[in-house]
């Protein structure tokens, strides 16, 4: 076979992805957040924070809640947590800070919906503003969020924390981590009211509380690994629209400077975003081969090969360079991205593997092997 036909379709790709009427590879919508004249009463509000082994960032992220207006709850549960993360966010002495401790994790349920669920029990607020506990929020954004929702007149909006983008391994895959969420879930579908595309960003997601109440609470997602965009569709299907989008102002001070750690946060969920397929695995395998590997073999080559392959290669890095330029990443690192599309398809490979053997999912020294999803 000629091969330049092992070419053409890598070319094919990264051309309709940067013709695709919704720009996937865009950086738009964004969010950032304005510091209002005067402090904000939050008192419609109620920040829940799951939280396990969290010690060393806790007191991070509840003083940047200080910030944020007049009135503000905050219920943090502690999930069993072995270290001092209690005591930590105690010493902050933050007002209208509640800390419960959890109780042990049920079967077929997720660490962080159990939390979740524990502390929608103390909630009577009208907003709920799910964060993680290892994202600090800039001044100004919880009332941001609120006016976002309330000007479009939305059921959730959610916001991409700006992930920690130092060390060399994570400019080579976090940005790129950002850059494939969004070519999965285009925000501009997910923002629509179309319910076929739906996606949120679990890290910070303030929802109405009669909406998550109506859908059952969080053991409506008991069982799900991706729980942020079968939130979002859950919300869609209750006939309420949803937004995500890109930030400044919600920051994740959880590093992944070394590759193992990416690995782990990717091997937890990528086979389920496959749906445990092996028939889509095998067609993710043959896109990525085709997208990121071959158009880079294509060097090697001579004449229209080569060229097609260079050209190729422009058109993967025009798509990706949106992304850098937003988190001010020397475009350089534009070089990186067939490299991060290959580990990622490994990450998922793992994924995959850990499923057929029976070991499942890991995170934070839980192993979910026998979830069963509700949606």
């Amino acid at each position: 076979m000629d091969p330049l036909w092992l070419v053409v379709p890598g070319c094919a790709i990264w051309s309709a992805i940067l013709l695709l009427p919704w720009r996937p590879w865009s950086t738009q919508p964004s969010f950032d957040a304005q510091v209002p004249p005067a402090a904000p009463d939050l008192r419609d509000v109620t920040v829940l924070i799951p939280a396990r082994n969290e010690q060393a960032g806790i007191g991070k992220t509840l003083r940047s809640l200080a910030n944020q207006g007049q009135n503000l709850r905050i219920v943090l549960v502690d999930d069993q947590s072995t270290d001092g993360t209690a005591e930590a966010a105690r010493q902050c002495g933050l007002p209208g800070l509640s800390i419960i401790s959890g109780d042990a994790l049920p079967p077929g349920w997720t660490g962080k919906l159990w939390a979740q669920e524990q502390g929608l029990r103390h909630i009577e607020s009208r907003l709920v503003l799910q964060l993680d506990a290892d994202i600090e929020l800039l001044p100004g954004t919880i009332a941001g969020l609120r006016e976002l929702m309330e000007s479009g007149n939305l059921g959730l909006v959610s916001l991409m924390a700006r992930l920690s983008m130092d060390g060399p391994w994570e400019r080579a895959l976090m940005p790129a981590f950002v850059y494939f969420f969004r070519l999965l879930y285009p925000f501009k579908l997910s923002n629509s009211r179309s319910r076929l595309v739906a996606a949120a960003a679990g890290g910070c997601i303030l929802i109405r509380t009669d909406i998550l109440r109506e859908m059952g609470g969080f053991g409506a997602l008991k069982g799900e690994l991706i729980d942020d965009c079968t939130l979002a569709r859950m919300v869609k299907k209750l006939g309420h629209r949803t937004w995500v989008g890109l930030t400044h102002s919600a920051i994740s001070h959880r590093p992944y400077r070394e590759l193992g750690s990416v690995w782990e946060m990717v091997a937890r969920t990528a086979f389920t975003q496959l749906r445990h397929s092996a028939l889509l695995l095998l067609f993710c395998t043959v896109i990525m081969l085709a997208a990121f590997v071959l158009p880079v073999s294509a060097l090697g080559q001579s004449g229209t090969t080569q060229i097609v392959g260079v050209v190729t290669l422009a058109l993967m890095a025009m798509s990706y360079i949106p992304t850098l330029r937003y988190y001010d990443i020397p475009l350089i690192w534009s070089l990186t991205l067939p490299l991060a599309g290959v580990l990622y398809l490994l990450m998922t490979w793992t994924s995959a593997w850990r499923q057929w053997v029976g070991a499942g999912a890991r995170w934070k020294e839980r192993s979910y092997s026998k979830l069963e999803p509700h949606v």
